[in-house]
């Protein structure tokens, strides 16, 4: 069994599902600490004039003695409606525009609590469209214990994984003996970026995962996994 693990992030880049699609199963992981500045509340998306951020306010006071799962959003700033607004000036005349705009018309009508929920939701409806089917678990439903490399370990034993996908910064932390002691085949993804049809010119990368739905509709997923190791080459290689 292929395992890979990510913390809550809002609005993912294409790496993300890539790396999901090649596992059995994925660990949803709402229990670390929030980092500011980071992904979990924030992404780019392409606009006439280049790339900008959106960003979901967080209630950041005690945010150091919190898990992700209990970062409280800021409801206090209406970030719902200009993110939608971004989303439908900036993609109303892509292809597939009709296609998926309903869905973030719904996503932000809704007044969400927790910043790792509004994330679930939209992963868990991103790897639908993309038909991506892995067994999404959570780490608040188990006691993981460790940090860094340790935690990845114990995760790994729990569930019972044969193997083990960590990310490209990985390497800097990963105890690959530790792992090979305990027989769990460690693979570190190394992701070549796609090009695809964009609005406004010039191609830019490491997009939210919204401006390929946008622009290919239907072929996103095929996209996403191009020049890429495939989960039936990584199976014969954990096996």
């Amino acid at each position: 069994m292929i395992l890979t693990a990510h913390q809550p992030v809002y609005l993912p880049w294409l790496g993300l599902f890539h790396k999901i699609a090649l596992a059995d199963k994925f660990v949803f992981f709402n229990e670390v600490q929030y980092l500011p500045k980071d992904w979990m509340n924030r992404n780019k998306i392409k606009t006439s004039v280049g790339e900008i951020f959106l960003t979901v306010p967080v209630l950041r006071k005690g945010y150091r003695e919190k898990k992700t799962s209990e970062l409280e959003i800021n409801n206090n700033i209406n970030w719902q409606e200009k993110h939608l607004k971004s989303i439908q000036i900036n993609y109303k005349k892509s292809l597939f525009f009709d296609t998926y705009i309903q869905f973030f018309e719904e996503v932000y009508s809704k007044k969400w609590q927790y910043l790792a929920d509004l994330n679930e939701y939209m992963l868990k409806w991103f790897l639908k469209v993309l038909t991506i089917d892995v067994e999404f678990l959570k780490a608040s439903d188990f006691e993981f214990k460790g940090n860094k490399s340790d935690l990845v370990l114990d995760m790994c034993k729990q569930l019972n994984a044969d193997a083990y996908i960590f990310g490209t910064l990985g390497k800097d932390y990963a105890n690959i003996d530790e792992f090979n002691n305990a027989r769990i085949k460690v693979v570190f993804q190394d992701y070549n970026h796609p090009t695809y049809n964009q609005l406004y010119g010039k191609f830019i990368s490491h997009l939210s995962v919204v401006d390929l739905l946008f622009n290919c509709g239907p072929d996103s997923y095929k996209i996403i996994m191009s020049n890429n190791v495939t989960k039936t080459e990584l199976s014969q290689v954990c096996t």
